[in-house]
């Protein structure tokens, strides 16, 4: 008898669910808290928590219909065998427009092509309802019906341009890739990335926003001497106008090796990172009881991807978890070397400064965040901060 991989795919789906909204939960009772923690009191203003509380609690309720909408969705696809027959429909349309439908290039970019659209579709009510209420409401959006709507035509243009040649890239390394398969995926995406993090802050981030040299003045010269005096290879300085579309803040640098830059958004806006995986795909491709189980009779490359994807779920969990600990680990030490430099008191007063002016969560649940959050609480930072005080006293 044949393993049952969707049943259990489905399962491990509606268990992580549970487990996530149980911990959605712990922190919409940590939102609803009406006082301030003790490290904090004093540091922020009551006006200040007031409206951080208010902007959580809706974000929170925003996320619940958000989740369970989406966990309906990818469960329904799944178990009724949508993919299987999307797959066929696509090949169907590929043969309408008087190409080959054997071709598995042509068949998975127009199944590619439907997914995107079903996505844009699907995903279009809570973004519009995330960025023109929510966002609106607390002060935070910026940006135009036609600027977000232009934004996402700028999207669906970039994936229809840059997608194909990876895409047809990844289907002949399976195809002809043989028992070097794993090495010929690793090197493919390793180089991808590269390439990717080199063009991206130069061909494709100055279509979104626009990119200007940070002024002479002080605040320059203070990066700039910094920068030098701990060897930081620092190049060019840019502000981004990131006030177009949302008041939230941040910054980021990028580069490689003697090419370092640094960018300062006008509001600093939060950088986005990708990871991809797709070498282990190897492992599983050649199962067919697996392609059957999910309602498959062939084989096609981009469908071992996403059934892959799907049943390496649980290791993903596992690592989003300990990378999180990780990075919470280097949080610390970062904090930890800026106090060393003498600048715990400004460190201390930027992340009240962000917390305040984010609106973030002043009041967080410990087993919601160790789960959720790539950066310690502003409670947990400020304290280290004193605890590293205290040591060095």
């Amino acid at each position: 008898m044949a393993f049952p991989f969707l049943e259990a795919v489905i399962g491990f789906m509606i268990l992580m669910y549970n487990f996530e909204t149980y911990l959605d939960f712990r922190q919409h009772a940590a939102l609803k808290l009406p006082t301030l923690p003790k490290t904090l009191e004093g540091v922020i203003s009551q006006e200040k928590f007031e409206k951080s509380r208010a902007y959580c609690l809706e974000r929170s309720n925003f996320h619940f219909v958000h989740d369970f909408v989406t966990l309906l969705m990818d469960s329904a696809i799944l178990f009724y065998r949508i993919l299987p027959w999307f797959w066929k429909k696509s090949g169907d349309f590929v043969v309408l427009a008087g190409l080959n439908a054997q071709n598995e290039i042509l068949h998975t970019l127009a199944f590619l092509a439907g997914v995107m659209i079903w996505e844009q579709i699907t995903d279009l009510p809570f973004s519009l309802y995330s960025t023109f209420v929510i966002e609106a409401r607390h002060g935070f959006n910026n940006q135009t019906i036609w600027l977000f709507l232009k934004d996402m035509l700028k999207e669906i243009c970039l994936s229809v341009i840059i997608a194909p040649p990876i895409v047809s890239a990844i289907i002949v390394i399976v195809e002809k890739g043989g028992a070097y398969l794993v090495i010929y995926l690793w090197a493919f995406m390793l180089v991808l990335s590269f390439v990717m993090m080199t063009i991206y802050p130069v061909l494709i981030a100055p279509l979104f926003n626009k990119f200007t040299p940070l002024p002479e003045g002080q605040l320059r010269e203070k990066i700039e001497k910094l920068a030098s005096s701990l060897k930081f290879p620092l190049k060019k300085l840019f502000v981004v106008d990131g006030s177009i579309r949302s008041s939230h803040s941040n910054a980021y640098m990028y580069g490689f090796f003697k090419n370092k830059r640094i960018v300062l958004y006008d509001t600093l806006i939060q950088q986005i990172r990708m990871l991809l995986h797709f070498g282990g795909y190897a492992l599983l491709r050649d199962s067919s009881s697996l392609f059957l189980s999910f309602g498959f009779d062939t084989q096609p490359v981009i469908i071992g991807l996403i059934i892959f994807q799907h049943t390496i779920t649980p290791i993903q969990h596992l690592v989003h978890f300990a990378r999180n600990l990780v990075s919470r680990a280097f949080e610390f030490q970062a904090d930890a070397f800026a106090k060393k430099l003498g600048y715990a008191s400004s460190l201390r007063a930027s992340l009240v400064r962000l917390q305040e002016e984010n609106l973030s969560a002043m009041n967080t649940d410990p087993w919601y965040s160790a789960y959720h959050y790539s950066h310690p609480p502003l409670v947990e930072r400020l304290a280290a901060i004193g605890e590293t005080d205290k040591k060095t006293d």
